[in-house]
């Protein structure tokens, strides 16, 4: 997979993971830290932060705001399954379809105002890694 096509894949990704998995999280303003391990790409990418807000329905109902799609690349289309939550640990399974289909699983574990997951995904071209650590940083509006 080539670089830019990861950066796209991993934005989406993350996205999709930190809105996904928001059961047992707060909503609020959080800041989100995503680390991507792909076997054969260069080392050294840097990991990615983002800032997000999360209304109360939103946390109450998380699958209903998952983004379809990776990145807006047509139709693509990224369907989670399984999803479960057990006291602050959430688990699901992905399936995504189109030019670079892939399947996936994903687990994160809530502390409170913080949390760290992992996003594991395999395709035809290769398997990834994703690790997440989130912070809540305190209220926002949306």
């Amino acid at each position: 997979m080539d670089r830019r096509a990861a950066v796209l894949l991993a934005a989406a990704l993350g996205l999709t993971a930190s809105v996904l998995a928001q059961g047992p999280r707060r909503d609020g303003r959080w800041e989100v830290k995503m680390e991507m391990d792909t076997p054969g790409m260069p080392a050294g990418m840097p990991p990615m932060t983002t800032t997000q807000c999360i209304t109360p329905d939103e946390a109450k109902d998380p699958q209903k705001s998952v983004p379809q799609g990776r990145g807006g690349r047509g139709n693509e289309d990224c369907k989670v399954s399984d999803y479960k939550q057990d006291g602050n640990k959430v688990t699901w399974s992905m399936k995504c379809e189109g030019q670079q289909p892939m399947t996936g699983t994903g687990e994160f574990v809530y502390a409170g105002d913080t949390y760290t997951g992992t996003i594991k995904m395999e395709g035809g071209r290769g398997a990834m890694t994703m690790k997440y650590s989130g912070k809540r940083l305190g209220d926002c509006t949306k």
